[in-house]
């Protein structure tokens, strides 16, 4: 892959000395949109109301099958491809009407816009990787961050319309993957063509992420910001993985600006996560499962 063909070293800034690559779905989101589709109803007085109020309408298999499903690809069982295109087939509704619904009920990380802010005026580049569907975060995006939506670049699936069907009736679609990877999109293919750049012009790279869909881009950048009490602590803890924890976006803008003026490094940064870790503050108790 060409130069020429890595948007982030030109755009929205030329010759950046910095690029942030990023989930979205609970990363930058404080739901998981794909998640928050598929949630089933629980009784009532069987949760708080926070959490009942985010497992209401339920528009596919659940959400006991779609955590088994993580743990099933944690543990080498199934593809992610896989367990994703099971849960995205159980839902059945119009996908516009999926989109309409998923933008008046996910909320955006409190911090994530005084971050993105901050970056523009830094020339930090911003780029979602996601094994979403590109409608569902562009109008996520659109709603959320506002004008500068537009300076974020988005890798992700696409949501198509089955054979036969419209993709604006009952069953009518489905996703369609990145390549042909057993992630569906492989995060690690975009990353890895900036890491393998000459080192006069290759930038400095970071990744944030949560889930099970990171897993690929794990150990592709200088510093990873691993969410606190996620799966990918765990993956990374298991596969010895560098990272640094965040709760949210404020920890992130805390370090990755202390990096862009000097005052630590990647390196630092990512020996801190294992250090947490060690100390009980991953959220995983202190060891992995």
């Amino acid at each position: 892959m060409s130069t020429d063909e890595l948007k982030a070293l030109s755009w929205p800034f030329p010759n950046p000395k910095y690029i942030f690559f990023t989930d979205f779905d609970g990363t930058i989101t404080l739901q998981d949109s794909n998640d928050y589709m598929v949630r089933k109803f629980q009784k009532p007085g069987s949760m708080d109301e926070v959490d009942r109020q985010r497992q209401t309408d339920n528009l596919g298999f659940g959400g006991e099958k779609r955590r088994q499903g993580n743990k099933d690809v944690l543990d080498n069982k199934e593809s992610f491809r896989d367990s994703f295109r099971k849960m995205m087939d159980s839902i059945k509704t119009p996908f516009p009407e999926c989109v309409e619904y998923l933008v008046q009920n996910i909320q955006l990380d409190p911090h994530f816009n005084e971050y993105f802010q901050w970056s523009l005026k830094n020339n930090i580049p911003t780029v979602v990787l996601s094994g979403g569907m590109y409608p569902v975060i562009r109008a996520i995006l659109d709603n959320l961050v506002g004008k500068d939506a537009d300076k974020i670049e988005i890798v992700c699936n696409e949501a198509i319309a089955r054979e036969g069907k419209k993709i604006d009736e009952e069953g009518g679609w489905q996703i369609k993957y990145h390549d042909e990877s057993g992630f569906g999109h492989d995060k690690s293919l975009t990353i890895r063509p900036y890491a393998n750049l000459p080192a006069g012009k290759r930038p400095t790279l970071f990744y944030a992420g949560d889930g099970v869909s990171d897993l690929s881009a794990a150990s592709e950048t200088d510093l990873l910001f691993a969410k606190k009490g996620r799966d990918l602590v765990e993956y990374c803890v298991k596969k010895d993985v560098p990272f640094t924890l965040f709760e949210d976006w404020s920890s992130i803008h805390q370090k990755v600006q202390e990096i862009v003026e000097g005052q630590t490094t990647v390196k630092d940064a990512a020996h801190e996560g294992w250090e947490m870790y060690k100390n009980g503050q991953a959220g995983l108790n202190g060891k992995a499962k």
